[in-house]
Parts: C-alpha cells; sequence; structure tokens
C-alpha cells in the first residue's frame, strides 16, 4: 500500500477521549511527526518511509509527570472495514519494554496543538 502521510493526523483506535494526537508530515521517504495530548506534553518522531507505505522511525516524548519515553518503532499500514487509514506501530522502547499499538486517521481538526503553548510550571 503506497501512502502518503503529509498532513495526516492519527489517533489511537476507536479515537478515546483525551487520546494524544499525531500530525505526520512527509519528504519523499522522509517522515516526522509531532504529537500531544492526553498524558503526553509533547512527541516528536522521525524516520524513513518505504515503497510499501510501512515506516522505521525513533521516537521521543515527555508525559505530563515529567518521564520522558524514547524508542523505535515499526509502522505498517492498513485500513479499517470502513476504510479508514491505520498503522499498526511495533514498538520497542529503550527500556526494554515492547509492544503493538494501532493508531488510525482522523479529522485533521484534531491535530495537537503546538508545543510552544504548552505551559511551563515555574520553580518556587
Amino acid at each position: 500500500m503506497s501512502v502518503n502521510y503529509d498532513g495526516r493526523v492519527f489517533r489511537p483506535l476507536n479515537n478515546p477521549p483525551g487520546s494524544p494526537t499525531g500530525l505526520y508530515r512527509q519528504r519523499g521517504n522522509l517522515i516526522w511527526a509531532e504529537f500531544g495530548g492526553g498524558r503526553l506534553h509533547f512527541g516528536r518522531l522521525v524516520g524513513t518511509c518505504d515503497e510499501s507505505g510501512t515506516i522505521t522511525a525513533t521516537y521521543c516524548q515527555l508525559a505530563t509527570d515529567g518521564s520522558v519515553t524514547a524508542g523505535s518503532l515499526r509502522s505498517v499500514p492498513g485500513r479499517t472495514a470502513e476504510g479508514v487509514l491505520t498503522l499498526t506501530e511495533h514498538w520497542h522502547r529503550l527500556d526494554g519494554s515492547k509492544g503493538i499499538s494501532v493508531i488510525e486517521e482522523v479529522d485533521a481538526a484534531l491535530a495537537p496543538a503546538s508545543p510552544t503553548t504548552i505551559e511551563v510550571a515555574q520553580p518556587r
């Protein structure tokens, strides 16, 4: 499946409330994304995409509790029965944990806010 990801917005399958949302960009085979929302202040993903639409990337994210998570993933495109674009993410974090998540394309209006809008608590 050949896919152009530029400008597409993804969120966890079935669009649970308060879920992080990611805005993907693509130039040639280069992929990057910004994501945030829910328990995440923001995150970044950078990688490449092959002819089949499979993404190989590295990511890092900053949670609202201050924790940082980083790792790599391989995302394979697919479609729901309704024809919605999905990505099955096979991820492996630097802490050794691994798993599979599925995200689906959602309306572009759900794109994450820019990280520059994050309010940071000032030290006392």
